[in-house]
């Protein structure tokens, strides 16, 4: 009997990305990005991008590497975001003049410190949503019911409406919905590579846009389980110290001491059920995470699939050897476009200052 083939690269995955989508191979260390220019064109680059496990062990360890991957996450989607745009060919807006003077006192690269800013905003406005707003509902519950279950139970219910609610408002802008049509394009490229199929669209087409693996799937079940976490230090904080209930700063406090642990858990649980096969109880739990993809995927068209396409195909080449799997209208970005453009611009902006000179003398 012949033996069935195992499948590589099974854990590749992505993002969606202005006009394109990202791909990242941790077999290869490899990122790739490619997106669709106005005029039709495809562009590809990819890097070298090595797991931070690689470099300190402990980083890859049960509960610690969920943490790790986040941050690492959330770092590389911006850069990602900020890569893809400048992929387009669009110029970059000019930085806030809180910028220009950060980074001038600071002595730091401006576009660094742009990203830092947008990171800095991102953190903020999250813990606000997921963390204060929960917290000033559990607060409130409080007043008028004991059980701990309970409360905890009204801060995830938040929880979870303010993220479909997000997402919800969002997907009406224009520019998003496409960003999602990219999204489900990542997710059948995903299915179509882990079936072992040729990568096609015709092949990708059939797959669904719902992936176990998503990161909406993470952040559902990160939601359920500050549920279950935050009852369990409730009754812990209530044996230790006897503290019944808690008021709004120590509970403000508890949710954020104890996100990395939920982090933690929520990545192990969400690699297991991908992995977990097809049990019914399995699906049951899948379930909530890929519904919710509903609203952040939408159904790609065949250009979008190209894209993506593009992408898988130099994540799995890796870095070293990607620009020799370049297909039929898909090209290597080198930036030197860009590049050019930005000198272009300097030069306008210090030939336009010149002639204002002129004209005030």
């Amino acid at each position: 009997m012949k033996e069935k083939k195992s499948i590589k690269y099974q854990d590749i995955g992505g993002q969606a990305v202005m006009e394109g989508v990202m791909m990242q191979s941790p077999a290869n260390e490899s990122m790739a990005i490619a997106v669709r220019r106005p005029d039709g064109k495809i562009y590809v680059t990819c890097e070298h991008k090595e797991q931070a496990a690689k470099k300190h062990k402990w980083m890859g360890l049960p509960i610690i590497r969920g943490c790790v991957n986040m941050v690492v996450m959330l770092k590389m989607g911006m850069q990602t975001l900020d890569k893809s745009t400048q992929m387009l060919g669009i110029l970059e807006e000019e930085p806030t003049k809180f910028e220009k003077w950060l980074a001038e006192k600071l002595g730091a690269n401006i576009d660094k410190v742009v990203m830092a800013v947008a990171m800095v905003l991102a953190v903020v406005l999250s813990l606000f949503l997921f963390v204060f707003l929960p917290s000033t509902a559990a607060t409130l519950v409080s007043h008028v019911i004991d059980s701990r279950i309970l409360i905890n139970l009204a801060a995830g219910v938040v929880r979870i409406a303010i993220l479909v609610a997000y997402i919800w408002a969002v997907a009406l802008m224009p520019e998003i919905k496409r960003v999602f049509m990219y999204h489900g394009a990542e997710h059948k490229t995903v299915y179509c590579n882990e079936a072992g199929e040729e990568l096609t669209p015709e092949n990708a087409r059939r797959h669904s846009r719902l992936h176990p693996r998503c990161g909406t799937a993470f952040l559902f079940l990160v939601m359920i389980i500050s549920i279950l976490i935050g009852s369990v230090a409730d009754e812990l904080i209530y044996l230790l110290f006897g503290i019944e209930k808690l008021g709004f700063l120590a509970r403000f406090g508890r949710s954020l001491l104890i996100l990395p642990l939920i982090t933690g858990v929520s990545y192990e649980v969400l690699k297991g059920l991908a992995h977990a096969g097809d049990h019914i109880i399995v699906r049951a739990l899948r379930w909530p995470g890929l519904m919710l993809q509903h609203l952040t995927t939408r159904e790609p068209d065949d250009a979008m699939l190209e894209v993506a396409i593009a992408s898988m195909k130099a994540a799995k080449a890796g870095a070293d050897r990607y620009a020799d799997e370049l297909g039929e209208n898909v090209f290597l970005y080198t930036g030197e476009e860009e590049a050019k453009a930005k000198e272009n611009s300097g030069e306008n902006s210090e030939e336009t200052n010149e002639e204002k000179e002129g004209a005030q003398a």
